[in-house]
């Protein structure tokens, strides 16, 4: 799949996204605690292909206690949470992660023909897919 552009929000259309992806690269789920929990499906993507539409006071920031190696900013009015920010010098840098599902224009035949790796986050084992998946 080429670069494409695609839009995206939150479930009330506060919070607004453009971001230039190119799927071919792979997508990503772990089994963290905090992906386990909200369900989280993203793409890694550079800071400068991500641009926000919606002023940033829409949203409310949560970070890892332990960490605070990613931002997870979320709608301050529905809760949907449609990017992250990061800067891990193991995975190159910072970077923006995209919540697959609040792209809004994106096809299910599109969904469907996406790579999707696993990462045992839970055990600190990110390179590595847990021994389960399905309910990721």
């Amino acid at each position: 799949m080429p670069i494409q552009t695609y839009t995206g929000s939150c479930h009330c259309g506060a919070v607004r996204f453009e971001a230039d992806i190119d799927f071919s690269h792979g997508t990503g789920k772990c089994n963290c605690s905090i992906c386990t929990k909200t369900r989280n499906w993203g793409v890694v993507i550079k800071p400068e292909a991500f641009r926000l539409l919606s002023k940033p006071s829409a949203t409310t920031d949560y970070q890892f206690k332990s960490t605070s190696s990613v931002h997870w900013p979320f709608c301050k009015t529905c809760g949907v949470r449609p990017y992250g920010l990061g800067d891990i010098p193991e995975v190159g840098g910072k970077f923006v992660t995209v919540n697959i599902a609040c792209i809004d224009n994106i096809s299910a035949e599109e969904l469907a023909a996406i790579t999707v790796r696993f990462a045992d986050g839970r055990n600190d084992n990110w390179w590595n897919p847990p021994a389960v998946t399905s309910y990721l």
